[in-house]
C-alpha cells in the first residue's frame, strides 16, 4: 500500500488541504496558484498506482478530483461570461488563456479520428460531445476548423452551463445551425439517440469516479451504433489525482483501437475505441467487417505529448505541436 510516506502523495496531501480549506474556488491569485502547483506536482511521469493507494489517501485523491472539476468549471464559467458581453463571441475566444492549446488538441483528435477512421467512411457527420460545459471549445474548434459540415449535439447536465454555451455560438449563422446544446443526463439518452452518432466524446469529468465512469461506457456501449467511435478523456500516473483513470478493460463491448498517454505537460490521457459489433446479428456480414476494420489494429499502445492541455496548467510550449500534429499521420 502507498500511503503519506510516498513524497509525491504527502506533497499532493498538502495542497489537498490548502484547497479543501479556500472559501470559494473561483478564479483568482490564490485559486491561480494553488492549482498551478498541484498541476506541477502530478504532471511529471511517475510510476505511482493510484489502485494502490491506502483507503485514507483513495478518500482524499476523490474528493480532489471533485474540487478540480468544481474549479475548472467555475473558470470556464467565468470566461464564457466575458465572452458573453461581445456581439459575436466567436471572434474573441482568444481571450481565454488557453485557446491556442484547444486549438492544437483539436486539430490532433482530429488527426487521430482521420487515422482510425473506417475504410471509405469519410469525416463524421453526427458527433455527441458528452460534458460539454459553459465554453465548448474542442466542439467549437472542431466545428469550424476540421468537420465543416457536421453536426455537434452537446450534451451537459447543467442548464445554466448549456444556455452560457449557446449564447456563445448564437451570432454565428453557421454554428448555430450545426450545433445544439442539450440538458439531459447521458444516461437518460437511449438508441435512438445515441445510435445516429459518429462520433461521441466521453469528457474527463464525466462520471467522478471509476463506478461513474463505467456506467457511462457501458451505457454508450448498449447503445450505439456498431462501428462508432468512442473517445475518453482518463488519466495515467500522478495525474490520476486529477482526474478519473479509464483503463482499457473498462471499455465491455468496445474494440479499444488506441491509448494516449501524455509524456509532457498534457493532463489527460486519451483511450479510442470502436463499438464492437454483435456477429450472430443480422447487420454482420464479411462485407460489413471488410468495410468497418481498415485500419484498425486493436489494441495499438502509443505515447503522445500533447492531448489536451487543461485551464489550471500554466505551460504552453507551440513548438511541440508541429511535431505532433505530422505524427498523428505517421
Amino acid at each position: 500500500m502507498v500511503c503519506q510516506e510516498e513524497p509525491l502523495v504527502n506533497t499532493i496531501s498538502e495542497l489537498y488541504s490548502k484547497i479543501a480549506s479556500l472559501e470559494s474556488l473561483k478564479p483568482s491569485e490564490d485559486v491561480n496558484m494553488l492549482f498551478t502547483q498541484l498541476v506541477l506536482t502530478c504532471m511529471p511521469p511517475n510510476p505511482i498506482d493510484v489502485t494502490k493507494l491506502c483507503h485514507q489517501i483513495q478518500e482524499m485523491r476523490s474528493k480532489l478530483i471533485t474540487l478540480c472539476g468544481e474549479a475548472e468549471g467555475l473558470l470556464e464559467k467565468h470566461y464564457s461570461t466575458i465572452l458573453a458581453t461581445f456581439d459575436v463571441p466567436l471572434q474573441h475566444l482568444d481571450i481565454f488563456p488557453y485557446f491556442n492549446n484547444y486549438l492544437k488538441l483539436s486539430l490532433l483528435e482530429y488527426n487521430i479520428l482521420t487515422q482510425n477512421s473506417s475504410h471509405g467512411a469519410g469525416p463524421p457527420k453526427q458527433v455527441a460531445f458528452v460534458g460539454s460545459g459553459p465554453l465548448p471549445l474542442t466542439s467549437i474548434v472542431l466545428a469550424r476548423n476540421h468537420l465543416p459540415e457536421a453536426r455537434f449535439d452537446n450534451y451537459d447536465i447543467d442548464f445554466e452551463a448549456n444556455e452560457m454555451a449557446a449564447r456563445l455560438v448564437e451570432p454565428d449563422p453557421d454554428l448555430s445551425g450545426r450545433m445544439k446544446f442539450h440538458t439531459k443526463d447521458v444516461m437518460s439518452l437511449g438508441k435512438d439517440e445515441l445510435e445516429e452518432y459518429d462520433v461521441v466524446f466521453l469528457a474527463a469529468l464525466v462520471g467522478m469516479n471509476k463506478e461513474e465512469k463505467v456506467k457511462v461506457i457501458h451505457h454508450l456501449a448498449k447503445h450505439m451504433a456498431p462501428g462508432s467511435t468512442l473517445m475518453v478523456r482518463s488519466a495515467h500516473g500522478a495525474r490520476a489525482f486529477l482526474y478519473p483513470v479509464v483503463e482499457p478493460d473498462d471499455l465491455c463491448g468496445f474494440d479499444v483501437l488506441s491509448v494516449f498517454h501524455p509524456t509532457d505537460e498534457v493532463i489527460n490521457s486519451v483511450v479510442i475505441a470502436r463499438k464492437a459489433v454483435d456477429r450472430s446479428s443480422p447487420v454482420y456480414s464479411m462485407e460489413w467487417e471488410q468495410n468497418h476494420t481498415h485500419n484498425f489494429s486493436p489494441i495499438r499502445m502509443q505515447s503522445c505529448k500533447c492531448l489536451e492541455i487543461q485551464p489550471f496548467n500554466p505551460l504552453n510550449h507551440g513548438s511541440i505541436i508541429g511535431e505532433l500534429a505530422s505524427s498523428a499521420h505517421q
